[in-house]
């Protein structure tokens, strides 16, 4: 008797594990350029707060869509994603913007120390901090 209580429970349970991870895999896409930031910041300040307590600014920004104002370091376009440095008085850490597939069709209108504003999704801190799906915003 108990084994059969065990697996009805397993096979609930296998099943709830199912739906959630459907439901998470098509999950809707957050278009970046229609969405209102979650934050506004400059590259030195955002750098800086991952830089002092990585994990209390994951807990802020992790996730969220954030602009950040800042120079432009460097231009690159890499696997036909443009990738866009932004500048911080950090000689080892920028901002990395990841450029959406549109954005990165007006790549060739920037130019290196170019102040900038860039709207994307945070995904972390490694060295530098990393936006995705990144847009242009002046």
């Amino acid at each position: 008797m108990n084994k059969k209580k065990i697996i009805v429970v397993l096979l609930i349970l296998g099943m709830l594990g199912g739906v959630v991870g459907y439901k998470m895999y098509n999950k809707p896409h957050v278009n970046v350029n229609d969405t209102k930031a979650d934050f506004s910041v400059n590259a030195n300040a955002f750098l800086n707060e991952f830089s002092t307590d990585e994990t209390k600014a994951n807990t802020k920004y992790l996730e969220k869509i954030v602009s950040v104002k800042g120079i432009i370091s460097s231009i690159k376009v890499e696997n036909n994603k443009g990738i866009i440095s932004l500048k911080t008085d950090d000689d080892f850490g920028s901002i990395q913007c990841h450029l959406s597939d549109e954005a990165t069709k007006s790549i060739n209108n920037l130019k290196e120390g170019q102040n900038i504003t860039v709207k994307g999704i945070c995904t972390g801190y490694l060295m530098d901090v990393i936006l995705v799906k990144s847009e242009i915003i002046n």
